[in-house]
């Protein structure tokens, strides 16, 4: 029977940590789903990308990393935010998989306690190797493609990504300044 497993991660964006911890997932199994975490979200600091431009992220690196001689599916998996049913939702999102590879612990113990296999994947320069320093990065116009394959650097200039989260964090900051804008009561 072939073994599969299942990875989960949000990519916003896929960066070379996410390649590394795969090609670790692609070296364990027959298979691999890849689950596209907060699928529902898109156009926010924190979620700038569609799920069809993190799927197309994916695809590009994974080709580019040469880790397409094994099949993947990619999922994408919109929140509930519940976190006690999570793992319950997530089997019945994908196709069956024998184990879990995750470097969260929360996502872990969840589906620890459905009874499946966890398998703990290295964790590869998380100080820099974040999306969220990567975007962090990209507000402030420092250098960032290096943090990822140069198929998603170049995917992210053709969809204006970087554009996009700059806009983002300035509506973020101008939102931020009106709530903290002292409330001035009309007078009549």
């Amino acid at each position: 029977m072939v073994k599969r497993g299942l990875f989960v991660g949000r990519f916003q964006p896929v960066h070379n940590g996410h390649i590394k911890a795969l090609e670790f997932v692609f070296s364990q199994v027959d298979e691999v789903i890849i689950g596209i975490g907060s699928a529902q979200a898109s156009h926010t600091l924190k979620n700038p990308f569609t799920t069809s431009e993190r799927m197309e992220m994916l695809i590009r690196a994974l080709e580019e990393a040469e880790l397409t001689e094994k099949r993947y599916y990619l999922i994408p998996l919109p929140d509930i935010n519940f976190n006690a049913i999570w793992a319950t939702y997530v089997v019945s999102m994908v196709p069956r998989f024998d184990v879990v590879f995750t470097g969260n612990s929360l996502v872990a113990q969840l589906f620890r306690e459905k009874g499946y296999e966890v398998i703990v994947q290295p964790m590869f320069r998380k100080d820099i190797l974040s999306a969220t320093e990567i975007r962090r990065r990209m507000v402030e116009g420092e250098p960032w493609e290096e943090l990822v394959p140069r198929s998603v650097a170049e995917f992210i200039r053709e969809i204006k990504g970087v554009e996009r989260i700059k806009m983002l964090a300035t509506n973020l900051e101008s939102s931020e300044k009106e709530l903290q804008a002292p409330i001035r009561i009309p007078e009549f």
